[in-house]
């Protein structure tokens, strides 16, 4: 059930990010399910493999080369999906922050 629960709180942050940053389409409903689901795999998956292969790039950026990292996550997910599309690298990160941000504050009551 809290599976279930996790998936409606990635979708409707999927759809508040689509609605808030510009060049981010999400065509439907189903396409926002979808989205979610492949972010979640994609993140539970390949993200850490990203992060271990990236981890001497990011100690030399302080860091910020995770936001390149989330941003090729979210990259890969749009050719995956058809129906989701964005425009350029800062829409990418701006709709990654915002999916975040989204999710912990949704998150927060599920606790």
């Amino acid at each position: 059930m809290k599976l279930l629960l996790r998936l409606v709180i990635s979708t409707l942050a999927i759809i508040v990010a689509a609605n808030l940053v510009p060049g981010v389409v999400v065509d439907s409903l189903t396409t926002a399910i979808i989205v979610a689901i492949v972010l979640g795999l994609l993140n539970t998956f390949l993200k850490p493999v990203l992060q271990i292969l990236a981890l001497p790039i990011t100690i030399l950026t302080l860091g910020l080369f995770y936001f390149v990292v989330n941003v090729f996550i979210i990259y890969l997910a749009t050719y995956l999906v058809d129906g989701f599309a964005i425009s350029n690298f800062i829409s990418a990160l701006i709709f990654g922050l915002v999916v975040s941000v989204v999710s912990s504050i949704l998150g927060m009551f599920l606790d």
